[in-house]
């Protein structure tokens, strides 16, 4: 085990929140209704995928040019921005400052793995910047979560082989994606919904390296 590479919204800081708030503002505003658990579908994906899902709920696919399409997806964007500007360390979930101290001391390497865009902002507002040795644009990758994409193109920027990477989610759609790139894949959240998981947390106070690196080492066996 050379590397962990984290999923954010959900692992390192609780801004699924503010994804919600800010999609639900734009459904709003094309006569669309969304609530937390049709937000669930919308966890681990991108943007263009989750403005997609959510007019197909609202029965509004294909009355859109994609200028139209893209206009909306930076509105949802500039909400999202406006609510997460007041970010700072005390919403980094808890255990993850520990674990990534675990981390660093042990010598692996780190990646940010995330299918927001905002990324490299988010470290930045929460003092976590300098903890990543690479972060992933979504933007370059051909396909989102739950395609290997993102995973493969994090081990690639580490210069680590993707068996020898362990990849930490919050969402089934980032698990998959996990899994589909070989790598060993560690569940934060609901046992049942994260099943395909190799080890599941039931929180981010939870994580251990220890206890992941004995998941990584029976993965190999």
């Amino acid at each position: 085990m050379k590397a962990v590479i984290f999923d954010l919204d959900g692992v390192i800081a609780d801004t699924a929140r503010f994804h919600f708030v800010a999609w639900q503002q734009l459904a709003t505003e094309l006569g669309i209704t969304i609530d937390g658990q049709f937000n669930e579908q919308l966890k681990g994906i991108s943007r263009t995928e989750s403005l997609a899902r959510i007019l197909a709920h609202g029965g509004k696919t294909g009355l859109y040019s994609q200028v139209q399409l893209d206009q909306f997806a930076e509105r949802k964007n500039d909400n999202y921005l406006q609510l997460i500007s007041r970010l700072d360390a005390n919403d980094i979930l808890p255990g993850i400052v520990a674990f990534l101290d675990e981390i660093a001391a042990a010598g692996l390497s780190v990646a940010l793995a995330s299918a927001s865009r905002n990324g490299p902002f988010i470290l930045s507002k929460l003092g976590l910047s300098e903890r990543f040795d690479t972060i992933v644009d979504p933007a370059q990758l051909a396909a989102g979560k739950p395609a290997p994409d993102i995973y493969l193109t994090a081990a690639a920027q580490l210069n680590v082989a993707p068996s020898d990477c362990v990849g930490v989610e919050d969402a089934l759609a980032g698990v998959e994606a996990i899994n589909a790139a070989k790598m060993v894949s560690i569940a934060v959240g609901d046992e049942t919904e994260l099943a395909p998981a190799n080890h599941i947390f039931a929180s981010t106070a939870g994580l251990k390296l220890a206890t992941v690196k004995s998941v990584w080492e029976a993965a190999q066996l």
